[in-house]
C-alpha cells in the first residue's frame, strides 16, 4: 500500500481533473474529494474502486480524452486514500482535513462546506449503518456543514462561533473513524 503523500502538484493535476471533467452532479474540488476519501477510508467495510470511483463524477465515468490522465487521476486518488487511511489508523490527532480558507470582512475563515459535503457522499457511498448516538451526533458536526454547501458567507457571519463549529469536525472524523475500526 503506498501511502506517501501526494506533492502540491499531484494536488493540483487531481484538482484540474476534477475541472475539466466534472459536472453538477460531480465532486467538483479537492476539499470536497478529500472529505468523500475521508468517509471511505472510515467506513465499516472497504468500498470497491467500481462504486466509488463512478460516483466522483455523479455516477458516471467521463470520456477521458487521455487514457494516461485517467490512469494517473486513478492513481493519485488511491494513493491519497491510502495516505488518509494509515494517518487515521496510526496518526489520527495529526490528521488534517484539506479545508477551504477564505477572507471575509478581513478575516481569515476556514470554509469545511465542501469537505463535508464530500464526507456525507462518502458516507452514502460506504453504506453506513444506523450510528450508536455519541456517534450519530460526531456526524451531526460534519452534516451540518455540508447542509451549508456553495453558501454566500452573511455579512453578519458570527466568525467565532463559525470557527468553532468548523474546529468539531476534524475530531467528530476522527471518531467516526475510530468507532467504524473498532467494528471491523
Amino acid at each position: 500500500m503506498h501511502t506517501q503523500p501526494l506533492a502540491a502538484a499531484e494536488f493540483d493535476f487531481i484538482d484540474d481533473t476534477l475541472l475539466k471533467y466534472g459536472d453538477d452532479h460531480s465532486v467538483l474540488n479537492l476539499a470536497e474529494l478529500d472529505g468523500y476519501f475521508t468517509a471511505l477510508v472510515s467506513s465499516p467495510e472497504q468500498v470497491d474502486v467500481a462504486e466509488w470511483f463512478p460516483t466522483i463524477w455523479g455516477g458516471q465515468n467521463p470520456e477521458w480524452s487521455n487514457m494516461d490522465d485517467a490512469q494517473r487521476f486513478l492513481e493519485l486518488c488511491v494513493r491519497h486514500m491510502n495516505t488518509l487511511a494509515a494517518q487515521l489508523a496510526g496518526n489520527a490527532q495529526g490528521f488534517k482535513a484539506l479545508f477551504d480558507e477564505n477572507e471575509h470582512q478581513g478575516q481569515s475563515v476556514t470554509l469545511a462546506e465542501e469537505w463535508c459535503f464530500g464526507y456525507i457522499r462518502g458516507a452514502a457511498i460506504g453504506n453506513w449503518p444506523e450510528l450508536s448516538a455519541e456517534q450519530a451526533a460526531n456526524l451531526e458536526k460534519i452534516s451540518w456543514c455540508a447542509e451549508q454547501d456553495n453558501f454566500e458567507l452573511p455579512v453578519d457571519l458570527d466568525v467565532a462561533a463559525h470557527q468553532r463549529r468548523v474546529s468539531e469536525i476534524e475530531p467528530a472524523a476522527r471518531a467516526l473513524h475510530d468507532y467504524w475500526l473498532s467494528q471491523r
